[in-house]
């Protein structure tokens, strides 16, 4: 039997602003800074030893991730992963989510924010918000950059990761990762076994650890939010 947390990183400056924010590195709020410690708290009297850390490449995780070790007293080293980070929204980059649904319609930013495989058109790589011109991702080859993503396209880059660099750990050992709404979506699709409909109906809360208990067969024995108050609907249990 072992724990697998998942966390979304606490709420970040964009997350405010309403805006869309994918590859784009921007930092937490003094709200979701808060919102980690509380997480750290929580998963401390939890008391569950956890033995491996990962994130994404993303300031607002790492960020998270350490206020979260802080709490609980552990200076372990963590991994971290591009493969983790949050899904690529393409040209609606940076675009206030509000405003593109009154000039869309709410509908069409619903479909580019939580259909399975519709993706907005490519980003140009000369805009200030493309990955290739942000500081954190210089070190990743160019050609494994996306302009734009899909639910699928994410779901298919961290569940390869997953299944490569964690998965076996969890055998044995108690995991936490922390991440984004999509990439965080996209494991709980593979290991709740949603299907495409059930998937873009998920949603993600920032700075709530979603504790998963797997058996020896890594099947999911039960899920919860621990912070009762901000819980959504996990459509299985």
């Amino acid at each position: 039997m072992s724990f697998l947390i998942l966390i979304r990183h606490g709420q970040s400056t964009w997350n405010l602003e309403k805006r869309f924010t994918g590859w784009v590195d921007v930092d937490l709020t003094e709200k979701g800074k808060l919102e980690a410690e509380k997480a750290g708290s929580m998963i401390k009297k939890r008391n569950i030893g956890i033995k491996f850390y990962y994130s994404s490449l993303q300031l607002r995780a790492n960020k998270t991730l350490k206020i979260i070790q802080k709490i609980l007293n552990d200076k372990k080293d963590y991994k971290r992963a591009w493969q983790l980070n949050e899904r690529h929204y393409g040209v609606l980059t940076g675009l206030n989510k509000v405003e593109m649904g009154k000039k869309l319609g709410e509908d069409k930013v619903h479909e580019f924010r939580r259909s399975w495989d519709v993706k907005p058109e490519p980003l140009s790589k000369k805009s200030p918000h493309h990955p290739i011109n942000i500081e954190t991702y210089k070190d990743l080859p160019k050609e494994i950059i996306p302009d734009t993503e899909s639910l699928k396209d994410t779901y298919e880059r961290v569940l390869k990761y997953f299944k490569n660099e964690i998965e076996e750990k969890l055998i044995k050992e108690n995991i936490l990762i922390s991440a984004h709404g999509n990439s965080i979506r996209a494991l709980c699709k593979y290991l709740l076994n949603l299907d495409n409909n059930k998937i873009s109906k998920l949603e993600i809360p920032t700075g709530n650890p979603l504790v998963i208990d797997l058996n020896e067969d890594l099947r999911v024995k039960n899920c919860e939010y621990l912070d009762n108050d901000r819980a959504k609907d996990l459509l299985v249990f």
